[in-house]
């Protein structure tokens, strides 16, 4: 299957847009693709976990939940 690489931009200001590249690489692993993230800008401060643990997007599971799926499966995240 394919390479990804999701690169995310936003951080608290706009929650569903700062979960996007972390769902996104959570169905491209359950379809078989190998997914990596990059954070830049405002999205490197979702890596603290106090920040990480108050962010859901509207629609989306909880971004922690997500990141531990991603972290389980080995993604590399690039800060």
């Amino acid at each position: 299957m394919g390479t990804l690489l999701l690169v995310g931009t936003y951080g608290t200001d706009d929650q569903t847009r700062a979960t996007m590249p972390f769902v996104v690489a959570s169905g491209a692993l359950d379809r078989g693709h190998e997914p990596a993230i990059a954070l830049m800008g405002e999205a490197v401060y979702l890596m603290k976990d106090d920040i990480m643990d108050g962010v859901k997007g509207v629609g989306f599971p909880p971004l922690r939940e997500v990141f531990d799926k991603i972290v389980g499966a080995k993604v590399p995240v690039y800060v």
